[in-house]
């Protein structure tokens, strides 16, 4: 039988907030590290989700969640990623900050449906 996971967009105004919302209704024991790296690990099965990988994740007011996750956000996000990012790796994240500062590229919403369709392939509802 398929699991529905539920995420509420409505919910989500930040990256933080996504991480909350998902440690709630997908489960990953509440908790995933908060990173995009162990979110793509959780939907792999094992941390809260089915290991034969037959569930789906449903995301409700996804609209509302798109214009949250949106460049502002990616830009904020990046900032922080900057702050702390090891100096070989300062450049690369300066230009990714650069193009979401001035509305281009993918935003954090684009990063996080492309994981779950990666991970979890014709899973993900968007409604």
């Amino acid at each position: 039988m398929t699991v529905t996971y539920v995420v509420d967009g409505t919910r989500i105004t930040t990256l933080e907030d996504f991480w909350a919302e998902a440690g709630r209704s997908i489960g990953c024991g509440g908790y995933f590290g908060r990173n995009l790296d162990a979110f793509a690990d959780c939907l792999r099965g094992g941390f809260g989700t089915p290991d034969d990988g037959d569930y789906v994740i449903e995301w409700r007011d996804h609209e509302t969640s798109r214009h949250h996750l949106s460049h502002p956000e990616t830009a904020r996000q990046l900032e922080l990623t900057l702050a702390r990012c090891h100096p070989s790796n300062r450049d690369r994240v300066a230009v990714r900050l650069a193009e979401a500062r001035a509305g281009r590229g993918p935003t954090v919403f684009d990063r996080l449906v492309e994981i779950i369709e990666d991970e979890l392939p014709g899973g993900l509802r968007l409604r």
